[in-house]
């Protein structure tokens, strides 16, 4: 099993597609955990501006083919908050498990050789980490990009293979394990990203608001949100000083 660093490949070529997994930006339904810590307008508000982010992280790419999964309620509503620009695909079934099977299911039969499938809570990546996803996907059947909490900011194919992402596992400190588990008994080849954090719990929040002060260039939507909540939130979920 290979790990690829943050290395910038030249044209990626035309076979490559993102497919950010989202969900309509309503209170409840997304960062929960989070909202154990913050209102859950506010939550929604993050969300937004994250998900705003990682659709410019994505697009910024140039030559992949970006595209949204989530589910089947939740269309509409993401089609107004990102706009018509960017393709929004159904997920047949309910949870993450499903919509990562419809990823490599869905775009796979289109004729896509390619395909990662990123969070929308990461938009702090730095652009290469995902060409070098793709780049890993032209010597192995899979790559992951591995969380610090246990779990996975991506996972690419180069196929739909059927049970990758069956069973138990998924959003628990034990996702990135269970997956490698399914990945060698499907006798899958796998690269790895470098690893990252996504943005689940107020310790995380607090720590993309200290690295976004020095460079909001990498998030500024996200940013600017940071710095106009900074003031009323606690230090530990706000990044401030202790």
């Amino acid at each position: 099993m290979e790990s690829f660093s943050q290395t910038t490949p030249g044209s990626l070529g035309g076979d490559c597609t993102l497919v950010v997994m989202a969900k309509a930006p309503k209170p409840g339904a997304v960062k929960t955990r989070l909202a154990q810590s913050l209102p859950p307008t506010t939550v929604v508000e993050l969300y937004r501006c994250l998900l705003d982010d990682t659709m410019a992280l994505a697009t910024s790419l140039g030559d992949v083919h970006v595209a949204i999964m989530c589910p089947a309620s939740d269309v509409e509503e993401l089609s107004r908050a990102v706009g018509d620009l960017i393709p929004i695909v159904p997920q047949s079934g309910d949870g993450l498990a499903a919509g990562l099977t419809s990823v490599f299911a869905h775009f796979a039969a289109a004729g896509r050789s390619r395909i990662v499938a990123f969070n929308s809570d990461s938009p702090h990546l730095p652009a290469p980490v995902l060409q070098s996803a793709f780049q890993a996907l032209t010597q192995s059947d899979v790559v992951v990009g591995p969380t610090h909490d246990g779990g996975y900011y991506l996972v690419g194919a180069t196929a739909s293979y059927p049970g990758l992402f069956a069973g138990d596992g998924l959003g628990t400190t034990n996702a990135y394990e269970a997956l490698l588990g399914r990945a060698r008994a499907l006798g899958l080849s796998v690269s790895f990203t470098e690893p990252f954090y996504d943005i689940d719990v107020a310790d995380d929040l607090s720590r993309l608001a200290v690295e976004l002060r020095s460079a909001p260039a990498r998030a500024p939507r996200t940013a600017q949100w940071l710095m106009e909540w900074r003031k009323v939130l606690p230090p530990e979920q706000s990044g401030g000083d202790r």
